[in-house]
């Protein structure tokens, strides 16, 4: 079987804003996964993304306008809360803590699917949900998003106070709340841990980390455009293979921090 390639959907009008929208998902992901592997509480990022995505998911069955304020209070409503509820299980429950995440994030899929079980268009919400909908990103929804995340990175970077205790979660819930919306949760997760993770022994890899992300979301996007895949997988399995090639290249080179964790 022949896959052919479809040249003509290399829409700069359409790869451009998704592009972008990668790019500013990865700004605040990248700094905040490595503060999330550092505390090694990998599962937040999907509890919070999932609770996040519950609020956006609820938003939808009333019919309210996706992107509208409505919408943005129900899912940053809902990523706050659980943002609060997770800080408050650091403080009581530190030694169970990532069980206790992933037992959050088992609570808010599950509550997802229970949400849509009767909606005709419960199937075509859960997968938006999921894989996200980044090549549907126009450049007006880009500009609130743009400046949320510069105000959130000035905070991150600019107050040490805000990545301890409740400013992280907070900070957390307010990035997931908007990157969640933009590429979906299976991304959100990816953005946050994989480029992260594969810099992790290295003390100042920011930067690289970033390339990765941005490499994987260019490659991801061209991918999926030519061979008529789901950008939000797509991007996905690329960013994973970008982080897997500067492991092999780095062991090559015998220098530490692209072995993705790995001895």
């Amino acid at each position: 079987m022949s896959i052919a390639i479809d040249w003509q959907a290399l829409d700069p009008a359409i790869l451009g804003p998704a592009f972008c929208a990668g790019l500013l998902v990865l700004a605040t992901h990248v700094p905040l996964g490595r503060e999330v592997l550092k505390r090694g509480i990998i599962f937040i990022d999907l509890a919070i993304a999932q609770i996040a995505g519950l609020g956006m998911l609820a938003a939808q069955l009333q019919d309210w306008a996706p992107g509208g304020w409505g919408t943005q209070l129900a899912a940053g409503g809902a990523a706050l809360s659980g943002a609060l509820l997770l800080g408050w299980l650091e403080q009581r429950c530190a030694k169970r803590q990532e069980a206790l995440i992933g037992v959050v994030f088992v609570l808010a899929a599950t509550a997802s699917l229970l949400l849509v079980a009767h909606n005709p268009h419960g199937g075509e919400h859960m997968q938006t949900l999921l894989s996200g909908q980044i090549l549907w990103t126009d450049w007006p929804q880009l500009l609130p998003v743009a400046l949320g995340y510069a105000v959130l990175l000035a905070l991150w970077f600019g107050i040490a106070a805000m990545r301890r205790g409740f400013g992280f979660y907070l900070l957390f819930a307010l990035a997931i709340t908007a990157s969640v919306q933009l590429v979906g949760v299976y991304l959100v997760f990816t953005s946050l841990i994989v480029p992260a993770l594969a810099t992790a022994e290295r003390g100042n890899g920011l930067a690289l980390a970033w390339g990765i992300g941005a490499v994987g979301y260019g490659g991801g996007l061209l991918l999926s455009a030519l061979f008529d895949l789901p950008s939000g997988p797509a991007i996905v399995w690329c960013i994973v293979m970008v982080a897997l090639l500067l492991s092999v290249v780095s062991r090559h080179h015998e220098q530490p921090g692209g072995n993705m964790g790995c001895n």
